[in-house]
């Protein structure tokens, strides 16, 4: 007696599936199955890209921080003074870059406009060190290891004038460090699942409920950072607009990565801008600091932008943000493009799919007659 065709083929999915759990099911009393330690191997593969990655880039940012080229000043408009300051130039192998200025003020201002990390100024009744904390406290504790054993070997006791401190809130000047932290998280998180949930949407719309989350996720940071912790000094709107501007352009890599790298994106996207953005921010240890792998990332990249630029509002008001301003606006423009491209990617593998999924319906109805 024939099977009738209808009955086979519904029976051929249940006998499928029997087959595939029979090839991931374990002998008894034995070893996991080859299948099962290619499964486990498959879903490994990106937690160890991201413990690999992080222990690279964490540790190799900021294991054995080291001054180049840190740029320093001696004060003081005399021969001597521009002998001591050459001396520290060819004893330092390139650890500091010293140049001379008239006197205090301009030393101070420098430092303000943050020409300079510190200052250095000798005189009979003792030595002054000029630092900044807000702008970087390790740069500053950098600059005391430099200059304190200078001014023993001297004889003269050290004043160390801090010229733009911290808040009394955030003495060492992290907060914003911090607060680019959760922008961070907040936006490439928001930007796998604004890709996921609007798929099927117009790239006009995702790049719009985007700005919309970018604009949300910034006015939280914000508000948590100088309303409830009373953390920044001003400025807050213009730290909110480039706070949007920051995560949009994270958000909109995200978005545009998604069709093409799929399951990828959230360690790409953890790649750009958690290993190699936090390291390279100036946010720890400024770029004089850091390896010259990261220092020269700190030149483009976003999160040095935001922070400069942050850094700059809630300091030194009297500094130009509009470098900062512009590498974000350019990011944020690589985003909306990558969009776009992203949209065309998707679209183009849909008209792939579509004939090889015709005929898998041909083939279905096919064996169903």
């Amino acid at each position: 007696m024939t099977a009738s065709p209808i009955l086979t083929a519904a029976s051929a999915p249940s006998s499928l599936a029997a087959t595939r759990a029979s090839a991931h099911r374990a002998p008894a009393l034995g070893l996991p199955s080859a299948a099962v330690w290619r499964s486990i191997g498959a879903h490994l593969l990106i937690p160890l890209f991201l413990a690999i990655g992080m222990a690279f880039a964490y540790l190799g940012a900021f294991h054995a921080p080291s001054a180049h080229d840190l740029p320093v000043a001696v004060v003081g408009s005399t021969p001597q003074a521009a002998v001591f300051a050459q001396t520290l130039n060819d004893k330092g192998d390139g650890k500091v870059a010293v140049r001379t200025v008239a006197d205090a003020a301009q030393a101070k201002r420098w430092i303000v406009e943050q020409k300079i990390v510190a200052a250095y100024e000798a005189t009979p009744e003792g030595a002054n060190l000029y630092v900044s904390r807000a702008a970087s406290e390790a740069g500053a504790a950098t600059a005391q290891t430099i200059f304190l054993p200078i001014a023993y070997r001297q004889h003269l006791p050290v004043n160390v004038v801090d010229v733009r401190p911290g808040t009394a809130q955030d003495p060492g000047g992290q907060t914003l460090f911090f607060l680019l932290v959760a922008l961070s998280v907040g936006a490439y998180a928001s930007a796998v699942a604004i890709a996921a949930a609007t798929a099927r949407l117009r790239a006009g719309w995702r790049l719009g409920i985007g700005a919309v989350v970018s604009f949300i996720l910034s006015a939280i940071a914000v508000i948590i950072g100088g309303g409830v912790y009373q953390a920044l000094n001003g400025n807050e709107w213009s730290i909110w607009l480039l706070g949007a501007l920051y995560v949009f352009g994270i958000v909109s890599i995200g978005i545009g990565l998604h069709p093409i790298l799929g399951k990828w994106t959230t360690p790409a996207l953890t790649a750009l801008f958690v290993m190699l953005n936090f390291t390279s921010s100036g946010g720890v240890y400024p770029a004089s600091l850091s390896p010259w792998f990261f220092a020269g990332l700190h030149s483009f990249w976003n999160g040095s932008a935001w922070l400069d630029a942050a850094r700059a509002l809630t300091y030194f008001p009297d500094q130009s943000i509009g470098f900062p301003a512009l590498r974000l606006a350019l990011w944020a423009a690589a985003g909306v493009l990558l969009v776009v491209i992203g949209a065309a990617f998707a679209r183009s593998r849909r008209v792939l799919a579509e004939p090889a999924r015709d005929a898998q319906e041909a083939e279905t109805d096919l064996v169903a007659a």
